[in-house]
């Protein structure tokens, strides 16, 4: 049997302040940099669940809703939502904080996908996630059809195959 784990314990909070040579020539935070810090904050997040050395496996969809301005703080908060064998699917929520203006605004969410590794690099199993918050239990509902979304779109799963995806759209 599996050993298990509960999502909480992988939670990550980072928090960065945006210095000029993090930013663009409009004074925003660049996206490669931003991109960086969610994939640290994530790694970090899928470490703590794995106790193992883990990668980036993918980055799903990271759309940039606000421009983070020069001073701003970014509060990053990771976790994992679910763990496959190998895998785990980290759920990332980025905040933008002017603290002169006293305005917060989330500016980016995304779903990482790590997989821990042994020392030679290869694949090595990770525990069980357990959900139980209303929220974690919504995140970790979604993971398989995320994952098989991913599996599908990277050309690892054929369409016919992803059965969560197929009572999405009533496939045959």
């Amino acid at each position: 049997m599996r050993k298990q784990k509960p999502v909480k314990d992988s939670f990550v909070i980072m928090t960065e302040l945006v210095l000029p040579n993090d930013t663009n020539t409009l004074n925003n935070l660049m996206g490669g940099r931003m991109m960086h810090l969610m994939d640290i904050a994530a790694a970090i997040s899928a470490q703590k669940h794995s106790n193992r050395i883990v990668v980036t496996a993918s980055v799903d969809n990271v759309s940039f809703r606000e421009g983070i301005r020069l001073g701003s703080v970014v509060t990053l908060q990771a976790q994992v939502t679910r763990a496959f064998a190998s895998s785990m699917e980290v759920h990332i929520d980025v905040w933008a904080e002017d603290i002169p203006s006293g305005t917060k605004i989330k500016s980016n969410e995304a779903f990482f996908t790590f997989v821990a590794v042994d020392q030679s690099g290869r694949p090595i199993d990770v525990p069980e996630a357990i959900a139980e918050t209303e929220e974690e239990i919504r995140l970790y509902d979604g993971a398989l059809r995320r994952r098989q979304l991913r599996l599908v779109l990277g050309g690892r799963m054929q369409p016919q195959e992803a059965t969560e995806l197929k009572s999405l759209f009533a496939m045959s």
